[in-house]
């Protein structure tokens, strides 16, 4: 199978074009950022996905399958970035998979477009709406991405297309928002709150995206790793001290004091969980995770050098 994965320098997406290459796919990489030592099997086309070099990938090479990881996940971009990268791309390369005959497209995406909120259940299946718009405004590009990558289900059936909302990524190598406020030596939360919080090993997540290239998929899938534990609990194990802050100040703690910088409508994610059901995947993909909540907050704890608290 001769696949194009595009962010293909990020940490994940470089585990899933290792995994691909080694089970004997020829893989495509497209980033604007430089891979100089991808493994043998594994080629890299430096380009913006929005733009004609890009597109020429996909009319010369005519892949089989398509994984598309080229999403802004942090938060420091600015929102026109965001919206131009996160919603133009995903259009832009979707569009190319119909033109030019891909079979299957992956879109990977994240559990935090289903929001967090007190009136939402506290397991998200995949019938759940994504509210993160509302809840979460910074995240609208994302869950905009997502709806759009939904709508090729119905606006291009020849396409074999499967959205896969992953839960935040922790490991050695991990970045992302969950790995980022973690990193600090304190993180703030919201006194009085201690929402569980749901992540997956590295490992485990690029093997799962692999997976799915590999297996019959349609539709919406929540992808899991081990059980969520307390945010309170995650700080400590990965080494960092939790500090509880009253509601009426949080919004101006975040970025000073030595606490990670957050976005506004993140403290309804430090307030109330966002945990989501990943047996849908699992029954169909066969899917199962190999590195527990205890062997991942201790190795990205062992990354910083630090001993859990």
């Amino acid at each position: 199978m001769k696949v194009v994965i595009t962010g293909i320098a990020g940490v994940l997406a470089r585990g899933v074009a290792a995994r691909l290459a080694e089970a004997g796919h020829e893989v495509i990489g497209i980033d604007r950022r430089d891979w100089s030592d991808a493994p043998p099997g594994v080629q890299v086309v430096r380009a913006d996905i929005r733009k004609r070099p890009a597109e020429d990938v996909f009319r010369t090479q005519r892949p089989d399958a398509l994984i598309h990881m080229a999403t802004v996940t942090h938060l420091s971009a600015s929102a026109d970035v965001r919206v131009r990268v996160n919603l133009g791309g995903t259009r832009a390369v979707l569009e190319h998979c119909h033109r030019y005959g891909v079979r299957k497209a992956l879109f990977i995406g994240r559990h935090t477009v289903y929001g967090a909120a007190p009136d939402l259940p506290l397991y998200r299946t995949e019938a759940e709406p994504p509210m993160a718009s509302s809840t979460y405004p910074e995240l609208a590009d994302l869950v905009a991405a997502d709806g759009y990558a939904g709508s090729a289900l119905w606006q291009w059936p020849e396409i074999e297309t499967a959205i896969l909302r992953l839960v935040y990524i922790l490991g050695p190598h991990a970045r992302g928002p969950l790995a980022s406020l973690m990193a600090r030596p304190r993180v703030p939360v919201v006194f009085g709150f201690d929402p569980l919080f749901q992540f997956i090993h590295e490992i485990d997540a690029a093997r799962a995206i692999a997976l799915a290239a590999e297996t019959p998929l349609r539709g919406v899938f929540n992808v899991t790793g081990p059980p969520p534990v307390p945010l309170t609990l995650l700080c400590r194990k990965v080494g960092a001290q939790p500090v509880p802050v009253p509601e009426p100040i949080f919004r101006h703690v975040p970025g000073r004091f030595g606490f990670a910088p957050l976005p506004a409508g993140a403290i309804e994610h430090i307030k109330y969980p966002v945990v989501v059901d990943g047996r849908a995947f699992a029954e169909a993909t066969g899917f199962a995770h190999e590195l527990g909540e205890v062997e991942t907050m201790a190795q990205f704890a062992a990354r910083r050098g630090r001993a859990s608290l």
